[in-house]
């Protein structure tokens, strides 16, 4: 079974969602410098526990807001596409 290992959350507002997910969840937000956009890396618990992490930024042009999820998988080509 393929798990997510990574998500990403796309809000027009970082700053104003942040402490949202700080008190209800607990989570901690890095924000990234140097980078060609705003993006924050987002730490869900300790890096010991089961869990994943991820990063919070603005949707970019033609993008909605939303969340997208990254799946691992060993390559494309041996993803069975009927599941």
């Amino acid at each position: 079974m393929q798990r997510v290992i990574h998500f990403e959350i796309y809000t027009d507002d970082p700053e104003v969602v942040q402490p949202f997910y700080e008190d209800v969840f607990g989570w901690k937000f890095q924000k990234f410098e140097g980078g060609p956009f705003e993006y924050w890396v987002v730490r869900t618990g300790n890096d010991s526990a089961p869990g994943i992490n991820g990063g919070l930024t603005r949707p970019r042009e033609g993008q909605n807001a939303g969340t997208i999820n990254t799946v691992a998988v060993p390559s494309l080509e041996s993803v069975d596409q009927k599941n």
